[in-house]
């Protein structure tokens, strides 16, 4: 079957309502985080207020991402994402409400926590319904690509949501107001998450033999070692954004610098759908190391731009290694979990993204001030650099996790241990 009968028999699996909404439940978060940055910092006229308020929005949302992906594990997605929908939603009005109404932005500060410690992770918890949908849908011929091709749309769906995110938030706030904008992620997560959370493609509640299946370990040493990695790709996001507003404001056109920052995620969405084409004799440890050396050499000539005319290429370019990265490194972490766990993992991954955003941007910022926008893509260079040492030294433990998981047991098994070992294989 070719990739493009993949998608389109995936999709069909759910019709294409379902894929709408998971793709529309996913935006706020990633139009919260920008929101509250230009919000706060046009109530305030502070950048670092603004910076402040975003910060704290994007840990809260790692601290709450795994929290309630546990829940959802232990009670169903359909009754904690509906609960997490509306909170975050009632968080985000409550964020515009005390910026618009100049409260002192500490107040921002604790809504904008709020808003991102109760702010589903749409996109992770989408993979977690993919292996059940296509078990009990499809074939059993054919299910592991079918799986491939469903994370590989989930991380273009990803990268387009945090180029759409941005980009909608920062116009809606130009042509009117940024509290608009933030009202209107907040309708969207009331609206779309909550039809997320209780379409039929939620289930009901695990089973008990689920639930026990999951009661192990959630932080394994593959687990944290995918964190990491998730951890680094998202310190690339964080720096790439910092310097990418560096070179926009040397342009005089600051305002374009989330224009041009999206062209990371065009090459990256491309790439993403393309990965449902990578011959399964290709593993997935060495397409991460691939993928881990692309980032490195893509991300050196970003010490050479000096314009947004060498930027914005240099950008499509390391976008084409973005998605591949991350499809493999949730796609292991999703293997590597034991059934009962897999909302936790899809969670904890998305949470150590969101630290790394913040790392990076954070880092990148301080050395900006200092020397510009070549130290600041120095710490994405870092990152690539990072992401290789990683993949070369660990990539052998997760081979070996990953065997374990794929290698038929000798005793018998559970049958939900039987299903993961035949569709992993």
């Amino acid at each position: 079957m070719s990739p493009v009968a993949r998608y389109r028999h995936l999709f069909g699996l759910t019709g294409p309502t379902y894929v709408v909404v998971a793709f529309l439940a996913r935006l706020p978060l990633a139009m919260s985080q920008m929101g509250a940055l230009l919000l706060v910092a046009h109530t305030t006229g502070s950048f670092g207020a603004g910076g402040a308020c975003a910060g704290a929005l994007a840990v809260a949302n790692a601290i709450g991402a795994p929290l309630f992906g546990g829940l959802s594990d232990r009670f169903g997605q359909r009754p904690v994402v509906l609960a997490q929908s509306l909170l975050s939603a009632a968080g985000l009005i409550a964020l515009v409400v005390a910026a618009e109404t100049h409260l002192p932005w500490a107040w921002a500060a604790v809504a904008s926590a709020a808003a991102g410690f109760f702010m589903p992770q749409a996109g992770p918890l989408a993979r977690v319904r993919w292996r059940p949908i296509i078990n009990s849908r499809s074939s059993h011929a054919g299910s592991a690509r079918l799986i491939d091709t469903a994370f590989s749309y989930e991380g273009s769906a990803d990268e387009a949501s945090f180029v759409l995110g941005p980009a909608l938030v920062g116009t809606i706030g130009a042509i009117a107001d940024p509290g608009i904008g933030l009202v209107c992620a907040a309708v969207l997560l009331g609206i779309f998450g909550s039809w997320f959370a209780i379409h039929p493609t939620a289930g009901g509640r695990p089973s008990r033999h689920t639930r026990v299946a999951g009661a192990g370990r959630l932080l394994t040493p593959a687990l944290l070692i995918l964190g990491v990695a998730q951890l680094i790709i998202g310190t690339v996001f964080g720096s790439v954004q910092t310097g990418t507003t560096v070179v926009a404001k040397a342009a005089g056109d600051e305002s374009i610098a989330g224009l041009v920052q999206a062209l990371l995620g065009v090459g990256s969405v491309a790439a993403g759908i393309g990965m449902a084409a990578v011959p399964a004799r290709i593993t997935y440890v060495t397409r991460w190391r691939a993928t881990a050396g692309g980032l490195l050499v893509l991300a050196a000539p970003l010490l050479l731009v000096r314009s947004l005319e060498t930027l914005a290429p240099t950008l499509v370019v390391l976008g084409c290694c973005v998605a591949p990265y991350m499809i493999t490194t949730f796609t292991l972490g999703e293997q590597l979990t034991p059934p009962g766990r897999t909302g936790a993992a899809m969670t904890f991954l998305a949470a150590t993204t969101g630290l790394g955003y913040a790392l990076g941007a954070a880092v990148a910022g301080h050395l900006a001030d200092i020397g510009g926008e070549t130290p600041a893509f120095a710490v994405t260079v870092t990152a690539g650099a990072l992401a290789c040492l990683l993949a070369v030294t660990m990539g052998g433990r997760l081979r070996a996790a990953h065997a374990a998981v794929t290698v038929a047991p000798t005793t018998p098994t559970t049958p939900a241990a039987q299903e993961r070992s035949a569709s992993a294989s």
